[in-house]
């Protein structure tokens, strides 16, 4: 990125607006206009209406305590318990419906989980740590994928007060270890293995290397089963810290745990984000505050209900997991779907037949997972009957023809969609429409949540003019109660990474402490906000600085592009030029040659003729995450010819070597 000062720019044209049906405007949750008026009248106040909706073993004495900026707290004096709330409290209404419906990688392998299922598991699985040693406070890291373990394991930690830090299953050892180390923690939770496309992968192999590469000296590992015994592949040595998690619940079957009360303040679990370079953060998020908020946003964003049957389809492991497919679903009592796999095994129709066969609702993805779709063809979608009322994306800004086709061909042009801006460290949604109040806009999240406060500040730290339509770097003015309290165990750290920039740190007024999310975005004249990406991902362009979201917006309005990034690459005379790496739709026939020239194109007309891409790169694929997010980084050092540097939180780690070699060759 240039940091030369040249303002970042804004560049798409406008897009147009489509009006949420009259049938869920009228059934949702929200259709009071003046919630915004109320927020912000009565901030931070109003947010007594987020508490209100759990329960309370003690009520607070005051919403915000801002007096040591930015260590806020939230609902201070107020005690209670996360695993109460999303069990407990709906066993005399709901005990015999379905919590979760989970499908595994076959999909004859069902389980179906009600809300008396859960507390009993929870119960037992809450006595078995306890028999490990696991006290209050002490901080359990897990490693465990899509089972019905993972929220399982989550629930009993909250119950007995002990933070989780979950891990993402696909994460390396040496992932793992970093996060045991950083977090102290004593007990591991993990699983013998599970599958992915079909196939067993042996996931104790990977916690063993782990233990080797701790510094800690972890006490006791306890493993869940993927099957009802330990997988044949796998082994445990006798000098293995490892006590299978069947053994356990065995002994603790009907065991009951009370659940402890825990200070708003208390920390409920440690996400440490995935960070390519340095040091992982571990963004510590509060009980009180943190809950409150994703309750209500999954009712208010979500539209859920407790009569829904309710699909996020990330990875628990992700902040989206944690917020959106436990604890927000589960405090207001839905039912929500999880499946095992990945969306294309054994066939490109899975996700649609298990909408299918759950008739599910309200469906919850990735503008990845969307463009993922879109390059498999609506041919996939059309076999199925599936009625979704409500569609989210989240996790990076979505273009608008992905916008369009999601509308289209999954959501039939009878579904709202919103696009959710937010971040591991925001804790739940900040900028995103409430679905029945606002009109969609492709390829903008839209306006703020109701009592959050964003705005543009350029890069000398000063405010811009709202609703401008000019790009700058977007930054809370205000706190909200899902935002982290702290990086776990390090709080000069977290000024430094979200505050500094554009606070005054010596201060003791929060008017002068300022959140840095470290995205570019757009206020637009009509209020909305469009989210441009990382900073990361800008380009100086011959004195222009792009977001590589705007550039990859109007490659993707090419019809046979399903996947474009964009890198900067170096240039003696125009400082850098973007070079574009692009995934054909399956079943394109024209050229590589014609695609580019439509790119191109596309570029010229709707950024400019300076922006023209000075290389098309046509690949299999894009190296991304485990968690399906584009590694730009990783392509801009191909297209510099630099080193790789470290690639082991991809899912194929193949895929940037491979671009590499069609790139350079031999060079």
């Amino acid at each position: 990125m240039s940091d030369d000062g040249s303002p970042l720019e804004s560049r798409l044209t406008e897009q147009e607006y489509f009006r949420p049906p009259t049938d869920f405007v009228g059934q949702a949750n929200v259709s009071d206009p003046e919630i915004y008026d109320r927020f912000d009248e009565n901030y931070p106040d109003a947010f007594e209406e987020y508490a209100e909706l759990l329960d309370w073993d003690e009520h607070w004495d005051e919403v915000l305590d801002d007096s040591n900026p930015p260590f806020y707290e939230w609902f201070s004096g107020g005690q209670l318990n996360a695993s109460y709330n999303c069990i407990d409290r709906h066993l005399d209404e709901r005990k015999n419906q379905a919590a979760f419906i989970w499908e595994g990688t076959d999909s004859e392998e069902r389980q179906t989980i009600t809300y008396q299922d859960l507390y009993n598991r929870v119960n037992a699985t809450a006595a078995s740590l306890q028999d490990v040693g696991v006290e209050e406070d002490d901080v359990v890291t897990c490693h465990l994928p899509m089972l019905p373990a993972l929220p399982v394991t989550m629930l009993a930690c909250a119950r007995i007060g002990a933070p989780h830090s979950e891990v993402f299953a696909g994460f390396s050892a040496q992932a793992l270890a970093d996060r045991i180390d950083d977090a102290d923690s004593d007990v591991v939770v993990t699983c013998d293995g599970y599958y992915r496309r079909g196939e067993f992968l042996n996931h104790k192999e990977k916690c063993d290397e782990a233990l080797e590469l701790a510094e800690s000296d972890v006490d006791s590992v306890v493993l869940w089963t993927r099957h009802d015994e330990l997988h044949e592949d796998v082994e445990i040595d006798g000098d293995d810290p490892y006590v299978l998690a069947d053994d356990l619940l065995a002994d603790n079957e009907r065991a009951r745990v009370d659940p402890v009360s825990r200070d708003a303040e208390d920390p409920l679990f440690l996400m440490y984000t995935s960070g390519t370079t340095g040091q992982p953060k571990g963004c510590q998020h509060r009980t009180g505050g943190y809950l409150s908020y994703v309750t209500a946003t999954s009712k208010y964003v979500l539209d859920i209900k407790p009569e829904d049957t309710y699909w996020c389809a990330a990875d628990i492991g992700w902040i989206t997991g944690h917020s959106y497919i436990v604890y927000g679903p589960l405090s207001l009592g839905t039912t929500s779907v999880m499946y095992e796999d990945t969306p294309d095994h054994p066939h490109k129709g899975r996700i649609w037949e298990i909408a299918e066969r759950y008739d599910v609702d309200i469906f919850h993805t990735s503008p990845t997972a969307v463009r993922m779709f879109m390059k498999w063809g609506a041919e996939y979608v059309d076999e199925y009957d599936f009625d979704f009322r409500h569609m989210t994306t989240v996790g990076e800004p979505i273009q608008p023809e992905a916008w369009l086709w999601y509308y289209k061909h999954i959501g039939d042009e009878d579904a709202v969609i919103v696009d959710t801006w937010w971040q591991t460290e925001t804790g739940g949604h900040l900028i995103t429409n409430l679905p029945a109040l606002k009109d969609m806009k492709p390829g903008s999240a839209g306006l703020p949540a109701p009592g959050i406060q964003p705005a543009l500040y350029d890069d000398t730290g000063e405010p811009m003019e709202p609703a401008t339509g000019k790009a700058g770097n977007l930054v809370i003015e205000k706190p909200w109660p899902g935002m982290l309290q702290t990086v776990y165990g390090n709080d000069e750290r977290f000024i430094d990474e979200y505050w500094r920039d554009f606070s005054d740190t010596d201060s003791d007024d929060p008017e002068d402490w300022v959140y840095k999310a470290g995205d570019g975005a757009v206020h637009e004249d009509d209020g909305y906000f469009r989210v441009l990406g990382r900073l990361d991902d800008v380009m100086n362009v011959a004195g222009h600085r792009l977001g590589t979201m705007e550039l990859e917006s109007a490659v993707s309005e090419v019809q046979d592009v399903a996947e474009a990034a964009v890198a900067a690459r170096d240039h003696d005379e125009k400082g850098e030029v973007p070079d574009v790496y692009v995934v054909v739709r399956e079943g394109v026939e024209a050229s590589n040659e014609e695609v580019r020239d439509r790119i191109i194109e596309a570029v010229e007309e709707e950024i400019g003729k300076f922006a023209r891409p000075d290389r098309v790169v046509f690949v299999e694929d894009l190296p991304k995450t485990r968690s399906g997010k584009i590694m730009r980084r990783l392509l801009e050092n191909i297209s510099n010819g630099d080193e790789l540097g470290n690639t082991t939180t991809l899912r194929d780690p193949s895929v940037p070597e491979d671009i590499r070699d069609q790139v350079h060759g031999d060079d």
